[in-house]
């Protein structure tokens, strides 16, 4: 008994020390943190920087090992990188959270960090409004659906280079115990996108009421770009259709002045809506085995 009661204090001791480290280490990489904000201030790039993060947690959900589940590491990592972001200047989210839709707020709250300034709203039409008007620099919004009576994603269109933008897709790990009510959600804010390394495109057509999806399908795949999501709605005489891509696919890719072709009078305007670094796949989410068990701890420590 004596002998295990020392071992449990040595293990404890062990794990103070831990802790001490990740501490100082911590402290270490919100200074260096600080001066990374001088130098985006000079440059006049935005604090928040949503494919840089995908970038550190795609990278980090790789390399782990052991007994580290992806849902842990992905939601101590978001807490940080949020806490980062705040520290760079001001950062507030606003959230589409009425009492029947809870889950968006769950989504947004995991992702954005516990500790930022979040503002619940009850339309989607005041979470944009919140954004274009600057009091919040993140709106998020539940996924588009077919059959909205009014679909938030068309308030954003326009070829203006300063409008709000979708930035992020949420979650970007796993769900973990939020509420699923809502399915997935859309993050909006200002800020051009920027390559992740696995990226998806939001655009967005006005065109004739008589283009199929079919014909909108097979026009991008023609292009070399083959869609991953579709929404539309009609008003009036004309059509709105909301088209998601692979890839990083800027307004001024060659590809799209071909689908302007292709489509040729039946499409009235092309316009940008953003895009997002693509979240982890679910086997990248699946716990890690251990390096005893699959015989990788060479591979592993060369990761690390």
């Amino acid at each position: 008994m004596l002998s295990n009661q020392a071992d449990l204090e040595e293990l404890r001791r062990r794990l103070d020390r831990i802790d001490d480290s990740l501490q100082d280490l911590l402290v270490e990489r919100f200074g260096i943190v600080a001066r990374v904000a001088a130098q985006k201030r000079t440059g006049s790039v935005a604090p928040y920087q949503p494919a840089r993060e995908a970038e550190i947690l795609r990278r980090l959900v790789e390399r782990r090992s052991g007994d580290v589940p992806a849902g842990t590491l992905v939601r101590i990592w978001r807490e940080l990188l949020a806490a980062t972001v705040r520290l760079q200047g001001p950062f507030a989210v606003g959230v589409y959270a009425p009492p029947e839709a809870p889950g968006v707020w769950d989504l947004a709250r995991d992702h954005y960090g516990s500790q930022t300034a979040t503002t619940a709203y009850q339309s989607t039409y005041q979470v944009i409004r919140a954004v274009a008007e600057r009091r919040v620099a993140v709106g998020v919004l539940p996924m588009p659906q077919d059959g909205d009576a009014d679909p938030w994603w068309r308030h954003l269109l326009s070829l203006d280079d300063d409008a709000p933008r979708v930035v992020a897709r949420l979650p970007f790990g796993p769900r973990g115990n939020a509420r699923a009510d809502g399915g997935g959600a859309l993050a909006i804010g200002y800020g051009a996108q920027q390559p992740s390394g696995r990226d998806r495109t939001l655009l967005a057509t006005e065109n004739a009421v008589q283009i199929s999806r079919g014909r909108m399908v097979a026009a991008f795949k023609a292009i070399g770009l083959a869609c991953t999501f579709m929404v539309s709605c009609e008003h009036a005489e004309a059509a709105n259709t909301l088209i998601e891509v692979e890839d990083h696919v800027p307004i001024g890719d060659r590809r799209l002045d071909d689908l302007r072709a292709r489509l040729g009078a039946d499409l009235f305007r092309l316009m940008p809506v953003g895009g997002y670094a693509v979240p982890l796949e679910a086997g990248a989410q699946a716990p890690a085995r251990s390096e005893a068990s699959n015989g990788t701890a060479g591979r592993a420590a060369a990761r690390g």
